[in-house]
């Protein structure tokens, strides 16, 4: 019998009920038990964790793991509270939250591409009045991220007959249909060139405030930005600047650096905002186990770590 597995996390009580129910399920093998309900000598044998934003004051209690596997797949937060103490961490992989993504992408750039933040202002208005139409053949949609939520998203774009272009740190090869850039000045062209730009970028020391004051301004004038990859990656400041200036028309944000939004933020209240409760990419219990699971049994099977986060790139 294998030692039990670890979950901690700082989920509310039917949150954690559901994952822990998908888990067992998907590891009938396994035994998986919340921290609180270890005792000290079990805590000491623990090789496991699964974790969902867990406190890093109880990993600590966790002296002998080999890994920790997240039920995230952003895991910035992970890195920076439990990178340095050298367990190996492993994000979640899952083609289902690639899926989300990508009908989340698909969906708001429907919404930006058909005007329906200047349809809400006219009902708010009383106003009756037609917009000209685009077609999706004449909308450019920049895709920032070339990962495997970046991939989904540009199949959907094109399929739904969207111009698109995608940019990478590095060059990477691109989906059919797809242009692409890479690189400081890459990155550039493809703002300058976007009606609508998608950050679906993880957040590291290289993304973080990349889109800017500067950046913003090159952006093609009127365009539209999506964030659905981490808030700190865009300026706030710089962003509201700009939609006051009419540099940018809206903006549709999923992620922000305080989460809750705080109320007192004027995102709530920009008229060129859209402000979502971070639902663009959302772990499914059931998808999210399977994937775990087939992880926990390659490494009862082998040994072998599954591929670990790399903490400098954080990501």
């Amino acid at each position: 019998m294998s030692e039990p597995i670890a979950f901690l996390g700082n989920l509310d009580a039917e949150e954690e009920a559901d994952f822990l129910a998908a888990l067992s399920a998907a590891l009938p093998e396994e035994t998986i038990r919340p921290f609180r309900r270890l005792s000290a000598a079990e805590r000491a044998g623990i090789r496991i964790a699964i974790v969902a934003n867990p406190d890093p004051a109880e990993v600590a209690l966790l002296p002998n793991l080999a890994w920790i596997q997240s039920l995230w797949a952003g895991v910035e937060r992970l890195v920076r509270d439990l990178g340095q103490n050298g367990v190996p961490i492993v994000r979640l992989i899952d083609p289902e939250l690639a899926r989300t993504m990508a009908e989340a992408v698909l969906a708001w750039t429907y919404y930006l591409q058909r005007d329906m933040p200047a349809y809400r202002r006219q009902q708010e208005a009383g106003t009756w009045r037609q917009l000209a139409y685009r077609p999706p053949s004449e909308v450019t949609v920049g895709l920032l991220g070339l990962g495997a939520l970046g991939s989904a998203a540009a199949e959907r774009l094109t399929g739904a007959g969207f111009r698109v272009a995608a940019w990478s740190r590095s060059p990477k090869e691109v989906p059919p249909g797809v242009t692409g850039f890479s690189g400081s000045e890459g990155l550039a062209d493809l703002l300058a060139a976007s009606d609508i730009a998608v950050c679906l970028l993880p957040l590291t020391g290289e993304t973080r405030g990349l889109l800017d004051a500067g950046r913003l301004a090159g952006m093609k004038p009127g365009a539209a930005l999506i964030n659905f990859g981490r808030g700190p990656i865009v300026a706030t400041d710089a962003l509201i600047a700009a939609l006051d200036a009419g540099q940018l028309s809206h903006a549709v944000l999923d992620v922000f650096e305080v989460e809750p939004l705080p109320p007192e933020s004027p995102l709530w209240r920009h008229p060129g905002v859209t402000v979502l409760p971070h639902i663009s990419g959302p772990t499914t219990p059931a998808s999210a186990a399977a994937v775990v699971a087939g992880n926990l049994r390659a490494y009862r099977a082998s040994g072998r770590i599954p591929a670990a986060v790399d903490v400098i790139r954080g990501y």
